[in-house]
């Protein structure tokens, strides 16, 4: 079965790098984490595919080449150099002992950026590099303007690893409602989440989790939901969604049925449909979520399960919803035109 990503170093930190000004590269990002993940013992990899009992944190500065083409992640192969001017480049990590440390850069972070933060929640069968690669690409083709905070929960990043990762996903539930109120208590106004796959089943139960606290908004912080190829039951979902009631703000859900990777979850599942590739967007629609069909789109990955962010007409579109402010018209308007691009 295929998963989210499919490159196989895992390492995010080189050692030849190629000298380069600042000047040379299209883009400097910085990545906060918190991380469901053991340090790993080779330095270079950073955190591996282990579960850490409690939460990690870290920054981690990325560059993105100017040979960068919307959609796409350049990265090394075995053997070449490590060029800032040809691939995506952890350029340094930063790691925080305590929450508090880690909350005090990220609030330095976010009053520098006016208030906006994007959590990303990654998928099933991914690294900790590609996480931070995909999450630096989504924010640079985006022009998203916020905090970047990547949760990466403990995947295997092996296809063989399905059932580990779903525990995986099980056990980060808890963290990352943990850090959704991290993120609330600091200087942010706006919280927007953005989760792919296996990922969207942590966020939905994390969002179902603080319903049932009283706190579903986050103290009305709150504001745009993305779920990309959701990889959860089709009833589950439901019934999340009425234990957390209708969104004041709707969520937005991206379909796709030649979805290959869903497809196949869905076997392992007992033939039942996942959200991702469900054609009844309508009944869907009804639990208060914006359904957009991808379908036809085109994706660069072979399993169609990536096209909320390889497809560069749609990652911008989905950088301008998330650029937009609070205001409902305005998201109205920006959803209407993510439709109509779904639809050509």
């Amino acid at each position: 079965m295929v998963g989210c990503a499919g490159h196989q170093t895992q390492e995010i930190l080189g050692s030849v790098v190629v000298p380069t000004n600042a000047t040379e590269i299209a883009g400097n990002h910085s990545i906060f984490i918190a991380t469901t993940r053991k340090a790993s013992s080779d330095p270079n990899k950073v955190f591996d595919g282990e579960r850490s009992a409690t939460l990690n944190y870290a920054r981690v500065n990325v560059t993105v080449p100017p040979v960068h083409q919307t959609g796409q992640i350049e990265r090394r192969s075995r053997g070449k150099s490590d060029d800032p001017t040809k691939y995506f480049m952890a350029s340094e990590v930063v790691g925080y002992e305590t929450q508090p440390k880690f909350a005090s850069a990220l609030n330095a972070d976010i009053a520098a950026r006016g208030g906006r933060v994007m959590v990303f929640v990654h998928g099933y069968n991914t690294g900790f590099d590609d996480a931070v690669y995909r999450l630096t690409q989504i924010v640079h083709d985006s022009g998203y303007p916020g905090t970047p905070v990547l949760f990466s929960w403990a995947s295997g990043a092996r296809t063989t690893d399905y059932v580990y990762d779903k525990e995986s996903a099980a056990a980060a539930r808890d963290q990352l409602e943990v850090t959704l109120r991290m993120l609330a208590q600091t200087g942010a106004r706006r919280i927007d989440i953005v989760a792919h796959s296996m990922g969207t089943w942590v966020t939905m139960e994390t969002l179902r989790q603080l319903a049932i606290t009283g706190d579903r908004d986050l103290g009305g912080k709150l504001g745009d939901v993305v779920l990309a190829s959701p990889d959860i039951d089709v009833d589950v979902f439901k019934s999340q969604m009425r234990r957390y009631g209708k969104p004041d703000k709707p969520f937005i859900l991206l379909l796709s049925d030649d979805d290959r990777a869903l497809r196949l979850s869905g076997l392992i599942a007992g033939s039942r449909p996942r959200v991702g590739d469900y054609r009844d967007a309508a009944d869907l629609a009804s639990y208060g979520v914006t359904v957009v069909d991808l379908s036809k789109l085109k994706g660069n990955d072979s399993f169609n399960h990536t096209k909320f962010a390889d497809n560069p007409m749609m990652v911008q579109t989905i950088g301008q919803r998330l650029r937009e402010d609070d205001g409902f018209a305005s998201d109205r308007d920006v959803t209407d035109r993510i439709r109509q691009l779904a639809g050509q």
